[in-house]
């Protein structure tokens, strides 16, 4: 291909002794992203086995994707990069406003206060027993402690984001390279969260016999009048979406500006959904709930594909041994922690199987992880109101509150 077509595409970067380079332009990437979705759609909907497991589409087409770009970058073809940065941006923080959207007082009173309790002292209680075993296990491997924490909550829990922010801090404390090793295993920490939370699912509800109440359904097939989505309710809605994410900028400014917390942007998009929300059903105006549901379900699907597809699994192998090692040993633990602690602190029913589902997937990886997992079990399953509005929203601020403090401390006690 000509450079002159080819710049149409996205741009070529060669240097003498080094692997070319081709980053595709955004429209292009996101064309990419478009065929994982379909793709994902298709080897799910074509295997009993996916489907049994729950496992999120976009999860895995995006391993797929992510492994054959790995093949030409590793063989010395070409390393193939995408323009994502501002789109995985927009989708993360919009689809969170629509999580957070979604959190209606109604059904914090239907869910009740202890299940909001319980959540928080799982989340709590999963944070510290990742970061004790973390440097138990990296201490026995000769890992440095920092470093320990890095594949422990500052990845599993907090994800890559949490890593990226306390890379440089622990890197100052001693730790070399802490960045690089946290954004990989919270890379390593997506996959794992996305592979384990759909089958710990499905395995306690096999076990335990569980079964979705025929009762509880979306609240879009819970009204008498089916609303139909039209061009006009959509711009609406879209363009309240947009609205309300502005609005949780100054939200995330106040987080971020509270001693020891670093908030990513997703929070106040979160609080700034619910707090609309709630304002819009007070006043006895139009939610547009089906659109959001939409609007939820597009970007949700888009953000995986962007962040499945990208991942750089050529970048995991100069720190795959002692990582690998703390890595394994939080997977595991996640999945014991989830069959033995989760599901019976969310009251041992078919909901608690979906929010452990969801745990698994916030616990080794990010929240748009846990709404994946949830989503997928029940497509297979069944529908659960409460796990799927209430927990991934309220697990993930309860984390990105407790995380940073947590971690803050217990790094100045390893040392």
């Amino acid at each position: 291909m000509s450079p002159d077509i080819m710049k149409y595409f996205g741009t070529l970067t060669a240097k003498a002794g080094a692997v070319p380079i081709f980053k595709f332009e955004y429209l292009t990437t996101l064309g990419i992203a478009a065929i994982v979705i379909f793709l994902g759609r298709f080897l799910v909907a074509h295997s009993r086995l996916l489907r049994k497991y729950a496992i999120p589409a976009p999860v895995v087409s995006g391993i797929i994707i992510s492994i054959i770009i790995a093949l030409f970058k590793g063989n010395g073809i070409v390393a193939f990069k995408f323009d994502t940065k501002i789109m995985k941006d927009l989708c993360q923080n919009l689809f969170f406003l629509c999580v957070g959207y979604g959190f209606s007082t109604k059904l914090i009173h239907r869910a009740g206060g202890k299940l909001v309790a319980y959540i928080a002292i799982a989340a709590a209680l999963l944070i510290t027993c990742q970061d004790i075993l973390g440097v138990l296990v990296g201490n026995l491997v000769g890992l440095h402690p920092l470093l320990a924490l890095q594949c422990s909550s500052a990845s599993m829990s907090g994800g890559v984001g949490t890593a990226s922010a306390f890379g440089p801090i622990f890197e100052a404390r001693g730790a070399a390279d802490a960045t690089t090793i946290g954004v990989a295993a919270g890379t390593m920490g997506n996959i794992m969260g996305s592979l384990i939370g759909g089958p710990v699912a499905a395995f306690l509800i096999k076990k335990h016999n569980l079964k979705a109440d025929p009762n509880d359904k979306p609240e879009t097939e819970t009204k008498d009048t089916v609303i139909k989505l039209d061009n006009q309710r959509m711009v609406v809605a879209f363009a309240y979406s947009l609205l309300f994410a502005a609005l949780g900028m100054p939200i995330w400014c106040i987080f971020n500006h509270i001693p020891m917390l670093s908030m990513p942007k997703f929070i106040g998009c979160l609080f700034a959904g619910a707090i609309c929300r709630n304002i819009l059903e007070a006043l006895g105006k139009d939610t547009y709930v089906p659109e959001f549901n939409a609007i939820s379900d597009m970007f949700l699907e888009l953000y995986l594909a962007l962040v499945l597809m990208t991942i750089d699994i050529t970048a995991l192998a100069p720190v795959a041994g002692q990582m690998g090692i703390v890595l394994l040993a939080q997977a595991i633990f996640m999945a014991l922690f989830g069959i033995f602690v989760s599901y019976n602190m969310f009251g041992r029913d078919y909901g608690a199987a979906v929010m452990t589902a969801g745990n698994c997937g916030w616990g080794c990886g990010s929240g748009p992880n846990a709404v994946a997992n949830e989503k997928a079990v029940m497509e297979e399953y069944g529908w659960a109101s409460v796990a799927w509005v209430l927990y991934p929203s309220w697990s993930v601020i309860c984390d990105d509150i407790y995380n940073p403090i947590f971690l803050s401390l217990f790094s100045n006690f390893v040392m």
